[in-house]
């Protein structure tokens, strides 16, 4: 399938790979291919947000909100443990993000897998392909496939910008007509 991404949705899946692994992220997640799509300059997925007026920055701190936490926040409240403000507290002292990168594993070298909602929406984005008669996966189709994929990070982020699937495809097939890929 790799062979019909085209030269932006391949950097797409390259930065995503790329990501994870600054991380220290034990697999690829779908947040991290939708940035990686958007992520490439002039693509079609960056040109689609930007007409619903997602901005790459707020999309790409949402998904890092999204992030599920190893550290639960219901069951350390139940204990009398405020989590929100031992991150605070954490992050004031050590800086941004501290906590969690505390509680991440490292992987500093070697292969990154996909996790399954990643490699779902790669197959998704070469349905999207298909029902649209491409010749090739674009960055728009990856974007197409994030908003298809129920329940992942990739899809939440999109949903919380308020932007339903017919939005975002509208978005994309504009993207499209203005300049393809």
């Amino acid at each position: 399938m790799y062979e019909r991404f085209t030269r932006s949705a391949r950097q797409a899946v390259v930065w995503a790979e790329e990501a994870g692994r600054r991380e220290g992220a034990d697999h690829i997640e779908s947040g991290h291919v939708l940035l990686g799509a958007v992520h490439v300059e002039r693509s079609v997925a960056a040109r689609a947000l930007a007409r619903l007026g997602i901005e790459p920055d707020s999309l790409a701190e949402c998904v890092r909100s999204l992030k599920t936490d190893s550290l639960d926040a219901d069951a350390l409240a139940g204990i009398g443990v405020d989590l929100e403000a031992v991150r605070a507290q954490v992050e004031a002292t050590f800086g941004a993000g501290a906590l969690d990168a505390a509680t991440r594993p490292r992987r500093t070298k070697g292969h990154v897998p996909f996790d399954p909602a990643a490699k779902k929406m790669l197959e998704l984005a070469l349905r999207e392909a298909i029902r649209f008669r491409s010749k090739g996966i674009d960055t728009g189709h990856l974007l197409l496939a994030a908003a298809r994929l129920d329940g992942a990070a990739a899809q939440k982020a999109l949903a919380w910008f308020g932007h339903d699937r017919k939005a975002i495809e509208d978005a994309v097939v504009a993207a499209w007509a203005d300049a393809g890929e």
